[in-house]
């Protein structure tokens, strides 16, 4: 099946070369037993190239499920993938099948595979070298013969270099990779991918599609489109349903998109020597106030000119220009610095200023450390929640499992 085809089929909108290379790859391997690895960002759509494996494979006869590796509790993760016997841990009042067993002769898509925990991969190694796996709290060694394909939005690089992940597991799920383009590197699909929503939403609720203006569809291309294909489409509805004039100019898009001054400027990169885990404001601030030691170097420099004595030589950062998040910094050299200083007191809050005022010299790495920030945020949500652990992770934004490893991790009692 070509990938037009294949787009026709799988309902996939959209022109970009990357896209259409990603489902060639997928189309190519399909008739192989080879594992795939798929990357890309969260709302990109990386749970359809699965599928396309499956359906265009010897196996399509045969089992397809789909399991999110990181909506299963650490506790009960190994028992879904690989069952158990009965008795093996309290509420165990059967055996159980787990997915390898259930899908043998057929595929298994691992999707958010980079937060299964380090016990758990390490028995789905032993799946792919040889297909072999045990239940929970059994003895006996049972075959499978099941296609991996994994999905993830990890950087699984870093998180093998952070101990999260096993080297070798990455090397046997990354045999074919296929990488998912983001929104923002597809501008030309986006307004293909508007319209295809918007007359999807206006058939199924009997109302007339909605339109853009040419300026309006600029706007929709520039804008940066963090959640991907998923957030265009919620945009999109969102639009659909409470707008009452169907031609839709900037002025209305703009009040959907939220952080619509964001685009695609570079960002500013951490130096080798910032804290890991230092938030985009703790990097502001740590420019600033290294940009105010730059001010008080000049303004001691003028004083010893005036007062005679030799200048000391002094190397004063030229002017350049940040982008951090939403907020360009300007770094200056001597260029007015009490205009800058002045700047610089309005901008950063009194409250902030002595919880920051060392960061130039690196004494509060303890205090801007991830694991500080986490802390607070994690003791907050559960204390909002009233130890809810389950709506105090989805307000944090991350799986109830990794909520449980964080709780252990920091030593939480609430």
């Amino acid at each position: 099946m070509d990938v037009q085809a294949i787009k026709r089929t799988f309902g996939i909108i959209g022109t970009d070369p990357e896209l259409d290379r990603a489902i060639g790859i997928a189309a190519q391997v399909a008739a192989t037993d080879l594992t795939v690895l798929i990357t890309g960002e969260s709302g990109t759509g990386k749970d359809v190239f699965p599928k396309i494996i499956h359906q265009n494979s010897t196996r399509k006869h045969g089992q397809y499920f789909a399991v999110n590796c990181g909506a299963i509790p650490e506790g009960t993760i190994d028992s879904e993938l690989f069952g158990h016997e009965k008795g093996s841990f309290t509420g165990a009042v059967n055996e159980r099948k787990g997915y390898f067993e259930i899908a043998d002769k057929g595929t298994l898509f691992l999707d958010e595979v980079g937060e299964l925990p380090l016990s758990t991969q390490a028995r789905l190694l032993r799946v792919l070298e040889n297909g072999e796996f045990i239940r929970v709290g059994g003895n006996k060694v049972m075959k499978t013969d099941v296609r991996i394909v994994a999905a993830t939005n990890v950087d699984l690089p870093v998180a093998i270099e952070r101990g999260r992940f096993r080297e070798d597991l990455y090397y046997r799920l990354n045999t074919i990779p296929i990488h998912i383009p983001a929104l923002r590197e597809r501008k030309a699909d986006i307004p293909l991918l508007f319209r295809k929503f918007a007359a999807d939403f206006a058939e199924r609720n009997h109302i007339p599609a909605i339109t853009l203006t040419p300026e309006a569809v600029k706007m929709l291309e520039n804008y940066r489109w963090d959640g991907n294909v998923r957030q265009l489409k919620n945009v999109t509805e969102q639009i659909s349903i409470m707008e009452t004039d169907r031609n839709i100019t900037t002025e209305t898009l703009a009040k959907y998109l939220p952080n619509r001054v964001i685009n695609n400027l570079p960002v500013l990169l951490p130096r080798e020597d910032t804290p890991e885990g230092m938030s985009e404001r703790d990097l502001l601030y740590r420019v600033l106030f290294d940009m105010k030691k730059d001010i008080a170097e000049l303004r001691a420099q003028v004083n010893n000119m005036s007062s005679g004595r030799p200048m000391e030589p002094t190397y004063v950062q030229p002017n350049s220009v940040t982008q951090i998040g939403d907020t360009m910094v300007t770094r200056v050299s001597q260029n007015e610095p009490d205009e800058v200083e002045q700047e610089f007191a309005e901008f950063v809050p009194a409250e902030e200023t002595s919880h920051y005022s060392t960061l130039s010299s690196g004494s509060t790495t303890e205090t801007l450390s991830l694991e500080h920030h986490e802390k607070e945020m994690i003791i907050k949500a559960l204390e909002t929640h009233r130890g809810k652990r389950k709506d105090a992770a989805k307000a944090l934004g991350i799986s109830e499992r990794t909520l449980y490893r964080k709780i252990n991790e920091y030593g939480i009692n609430l």
